[in-house]
């Protein structure tokens, strides 16, 4: 199925892949700045905000796609848009698992580098909130991992997309509702099918995350 193009696997595919890499785009412009904020800044409070977010980073994903649900479904507050059951209402879903993975990985990665800089910085004259770009842009390596990070995280879901897509055929049918849907009725060739293909692709997304960290390393020790 594989190697003949199989349309209907493909198809599958392609909107997992469409789903999954537009809720780490959305999770990244709201976690990366978000992030480099609670790393430079100082307030009341902000302890406990990073505790909050790295909770959040193993909430239970069916409980996320039942909030998600509630919120979306017609007697919800956001019930009038009618996205329940559409690719749009599991993106968000995912942007929900996915920004505060991101928000915490770049969190890490920019008070490390704040600290290394901060003499620099304090030097130039440059305020903690104004040093966030400077930081972001010289950090991006190591931001590209923890996106890859989200979008492990989120290709692999199956919880909650399954309560807010309803797994529909040809409409909201991912590879991972369809590898439980198709096993479930004896169907093994489509879901080991899709397996290999999410296989293959957590594999390169893991290598990817490994070259970029020794890349990164790498930066640094010629930095230092």
């Amino acid at each position: 199925m594989i190697l003949t193009g199989d349309p209907d696997l493909w198809a599958i595919v392609m909107l997992s892949l469409q789903v999954s890499v537009l809720a780490v785009l959305i999770s990244a412009v709201i976690g990366m700045p978000v992030g480099a904020a609670l790393a430079v800044a100082r307030f009341p409070g902000r302890r406990a905000l990073i505790i909050l977010m790295n909770a959040l980073m193993g909430f239970p994903p069916v409980v996320v796609g039942l909030l998600v649900y509630l919120m979306l479904s017609r007697s919800g507050p956001l019930g009038v848009l009618e996205l329940l059951y559409t690719p749009t209402a599991m993106i968000i879903a995912q942007t929900v698992l996915v920004t505060p993975i991101v928000a915490a990985l770049t969190r890490q990665v920019i008070e490390m580098l704040a600290e290394e800089y901060s003499e620099q910085l304090r030097s130039l004259g440059v305020s903690r909130l104004a040093s966030v770009p400077v930081l972001l842009w010289d950090a991006r390596l190591a931001l590209v991992t923890a996106l890859l990070a989200g979008f492990g995280r989120a290709i692999a879901e199956v919880g909650a997309v399954i309560i807010v897509g309803g797994n529909i055929n040809h409409v909201t049918r991912v590879m991972t509702t369809t590898i439980a849907l198709e096993t479930s009725k004896g169907n093994l060739a489509l879901a080991l099918a899709l397996g290999t293909i999410l296989i293959g692709i957590a594999v390169a997304v893991n290598a990817a995350v490994s070259a970029l960290t020794l890349r990164t390393e790498q930066e640094g020790l010629r930095h230092a």
